[in-house]
């Protein structure tokens, strides 16, 4: 968990979420969202990578990275322990939606048919 703690870090993981990304388009990301340089680009990929988050692959002279679903699966199923104390509420929410759209249709009069 102290590897996602890290802003850098998280968002890294965001980006490679939608697809397959070379370091080099990480870097430029990061770069323009947090000012800092390709070295230290590098050292929070490795972290990911060391610690089960991201994989890489080399293609000629790039090394392009993705998700690890695996080191996911373990935070998911940490994660997974407090889900209970939202769950509950986000159910209670939907009930809650649903009530007001039926009471919108009950009271919202038909169109006169004659107007059409």
């Amino acid at each position: 968990m102290d590897v996602l703690g890290d802003p850098v870090r998280r968002r890294i993981l965001e980006l490679l979420a939608d697809g397959e990304l070379a370091s080099g388009a990480v870097v430029e990301h990061i770069r323009e969202e947090f000012g800092i340089s390709q070295p230290g680009v590098s050292q929070h990929l490795r972290v990911l990578r060391e610690n089960g988050l991201a994989s890489v692959r080399a293609e000629g002279t790039r090394r392009l990275y993705s998700v690890d679903a695996e080191g996911l699966r373990e935070v998911d199923a940490w994660i997974g322990r407090f889900r209970q104390f939202w769950e509950q509420r986000l159910d209670a929410l939907g009930t809650e939606i649903a009530r007001g759209k039926r009471a919108r249709r009950t009271t919202t009069p038909d169109p006169d048919p004659e107007d059409a």
